[in-house]
């Protein structure tokens, strides 16, 4: 058995390895070792997750597919929570979430009939939570769709401005020789945001050159 931890982000300016050290002691405390890591900043409302999918096309029956929250594993309409179930089911994996402590015994299920009641138990959680996290979803999508509609209607919508003091305060680390790694952790932003900020700021100099 091979526990293979999942971590996700939804956007390219949230910290994708937030959970990772959350992750890590659940596994220790569970006298687990995390064989691999699958990050990535992507949607949790959509397919299209790169990373997921190649911990599915890696994993063997048996493993253990670990998440922090189900919420990261799916904000998937119906339909595609189905299709993403069915893929897990297929490949007969024992998906374990820190927020579901149903799932927690999965790890250790002993005999078959006591393992199959437990997945079929901790199927109905799944559901349930993956439910919920895409109700949340909406509503959050909802509420936004509405406050910018009627900042628009009230003409103080201007759009999403940058963080100019992270952005300066993550230029001047850079400068002072910290590494990428220590910014990361330092400011919660991803790699990919801090490689934007910087070719920004590379195009900017060159501009005023």
């Amino acid at each position: 058995m091979f526990v293979r931890a999942y971590l996700r982000a939804s956007t390219e300016d949230q910290n994708a390895q937030r959970a990772r050290s959350d992750l890590e002691q659940f596994a220790a405390g569970h006298g687990l070792h995390i064989a691999s890591w699958y990050v990535e900043n992507e949607s949790g409302a959509t397919l299209k997750r790169p990373e997921l999918f190649r911990l599915l096309a890696d994993s063997h029956p048996g493993d253990v597919l670990l998440v922090e929250q189900v919420d990261r594993l799916s904000r998937l309409n119906a339909a595609d929570w189905a299709s993403l179930r069915a893929e897990i089911h297929a490949r007969k994996l024992r998906v374990v979430a820190l927020d579901l402590p149903t799932s927690h015994n999965l790890i250790n299920a002993g005999d078959e009939f006591t393992g199959r009641m437990l997945d079929a138990l901790n199927g109905m959680m799944l559901d349930m939570l993956a439910a919920i996290a895409r109700k949340d979803y909406e509503d959050r999508r909802r509420r936004a769709a509405q406050g910018i509609q009627k900042a628009k209607q009230e003409g103080l919508y201007k759009g999403r401005r940058p963080d100019d003091a992270r952005n300066a305060a993550i230029l001047d680390m850079l400068d002072r020789g910290s590494s990428w790694s220590q910014v990361c952790a330092a400011t919660g932003a991803s790699r990919s945001t801090l490689s934007r900020i910087v070719k920004a700021h590379a195009r900017t100099a060159s501009a005023a050159a």
